[in-house]
């Protein structure tokens, strides 16, 4: 299915795309495309849930998380070839990201598990590893942007954008080493539930797992249309934020959530069946490599094609930051979670919602 859109578009995109002034076009078209594009994502994210399954954890998760991230660069950058892209979509994108994830899906999380089973247990150690190296690497992108005198204002220079990206690239690393080899404890359940064993041996029944490299490359099989289908989900995109003179960061709340739809079931389901871990490793995963690989990569492309790139968020947004790191820290410093920290964290979700829409 995605292979037949890839090539339908491939072909006649340029015709299909020329006039979407007409509703039932445009309507047509971009449901279309979002449903084929939401389809290869779900199947990524289902061939990386196989692997984890074949590789145990944390190294599962890593895959999940990895396949997610490199989702949400190849919209970003292929968006941004197109002409269409704002210069801010990376920084809108990966705001969003952020916001989506430890605001909206770590309160619906934690107020799920703690409605079910009243309270959840996660390894603190974990937790606090994934968050002393999101903290930094999200403000160094996303705020110090604000204030550098080398270029113009929310930029990088060139040297700047360097620097930065063999930074993140370099806390990434050594956190992959912690999280892969030296300390794999962290980021396992300290006593995991009957819950989550019994969920895992239904997964096995309904979902047929297969040899790693069968799954690998129809991992990869599918990441490929998205590249190709994201460039012409551009123009729709670009259409609707001029036709209703929407936020241009509508555009970059878009991207954040259709690569973040299948991964956020993922973390919701693990709740369910009282396995927090997993919830919290994959939602802290993906916000660590959103920071910690997407700005990178993002910027080198950025300066090898020429490409104006925004990264630091406005006022409001710079307070929002700062409140959600700081109370994401907060939430998870005990190991133990309630309804507090779930109800919390989705009101700073809507308030997010609230100043997207009204400024």
């Amino acid at each position: 299915m995605s292979l037949a859109t890839t090539l339908v578009f491939l072909v006649f995109g340029k015709s299909l795309l020329a006039d979407l002034s007409h509703p039932v076009r445009f309507t047509l078209i971009l449901t279309w495309l979002l449903l084929i594009i939401l389809f290869s994502v779900f199947a990524v994210v289902r061939h990386a849930e196989s692997l984890a399954e074949k590789l145990g954890e944390p190294l599962g998760t890593l895959v999940l998380t990895l396949s997610v991230t490199g989702i949400e660069v190849m919209i970003i950058v292929a968006t941004m070839s197109t002409g269409q892209g704002s210069p801010t979509l990376a920084r809108d994108a990966m705001f969003a990201v952020i916001m989506i994830v430890l605001n909206g899906m770590v309160g619906l999380t934690l107020l799920i598990g703690a409605l079910r089973y009243h309270e959840q247990d996660h390894n603190l150690q974990g937790a606090n590893a994934f968050l002393a190296v999101i903290l930094p690497l999200a403000v160094i992108g996303l705020v110090v942007p604000n204030y550098t005198h080398a270029s113009a204002d929310q930029t990088f220079s060139t040297i700047q954008a360097a620097f930065l990206t063999l930074v993140s690239v370099v806390l990434y690393g050594i956190f992959l080493t912690i999280q892969t080899g030296r300390h794999r404890e962290y980021f396992r359940a300290p006593r995991p539930t009957t819950e989550a064993k019994n969920a895992k041996r239904r997964w096995r029944i309904v979902h047929e797992v297969y040899s790693v490299p069968y799954h690998t490359v129809l991992l990869l099989a599918y990441m490929g249309p998205l590249v190709i289908l994201a460039k012409q989900l551009a123009v729709p995109i670009d259409f609707t934020i001029r036709v209703m003179s929407a936020p241009v960061a509508l555009a970059g709340l878009l991207v954040a959530m259709l690569v973040l739809a299948p991964e956020s079931i993922s973390a919701v389901r693990a709740a369910l069946v009282n396995d927090l871990q997993r919830s919290v490793n994959i939602l802290l995963g993906s916000a660590l490599a959103t920071i910690g690989l997407t700005i990178p990569v993002v910027a080198a492309i950025a300066i090898l094609s020429d490409w104006q790139l925004v990264l630091g968020v406005n006022g409001t947004n710079e307070v929002l930051l700062a409140l959600t790191l700081l109370v994401a820290t907060l939430s998870l410093s005990t190991g133990r979670t309630t309804i507090m920290q779930g109800v919390l964290h989705l009101v700073l979700f809507g308030i997010f919602l609230f100043m997207l829409v009204v400024p």
